[in-house]
């Protein structure tokens, strides 16, 4: 098997992801999963699709991630691994969207308007 890539984004984070038949090692900007995400919660959010399929042990998984917080690119991660695996085998496709991994979430910051404190917020009313 060939090197599967693959991109996931979730609000500002971006995940590049390289797939290849191996141990199941992730390796997030050169450094393990566990050090990377310290979180067991997060760790579990990225590898949902892998063990949704039961191929955890059979793919090493390079990334590269940028922007956003931790719970953004754990999220785009989960994302962009659920592409590649979709690409490796078309017919996994049906069970990853039926789990929810395949959609991208495209909910986004809304900016900041002039005049305001925040983007919906405004400033405390006074009649007189």
């Amino acid at each position: 098997m060939e090197v599967v890539n693959a991109l996931g984004r979730r609000k500002s984070a971006v995940a590049r992801v390289f797939v290849t038949e191996g141990s199941g090692k992730i390796t997030i900007n050169k450094r393990d999963i566990a050090q990377y995400f310290p979180s067991s919660i997060l760790q579990y959010v990225v590898k949902q699709p892998l063990n949704k399929l039961e191929v955890a042990e059979k793919y090493d998984i390079k990334v590269n991630l940028q922007g956003g917080g931790f719970t953004g690119q754990s999220q785009a991660l989960r994302l962009a691994i659920a592409r590649a695996l979709v690409k490796i085998n078309a017919d996994d496709k049906a069970a990853l969207r039926a789990a929810g991994f395949v959609t991208r979430d495209s909910r986004e910051v809304e900016r900041k308007k002039p005049g305001r404190p925040k983007a919906r917020r405004r400033f405390q009313f006074s009649k007189r």
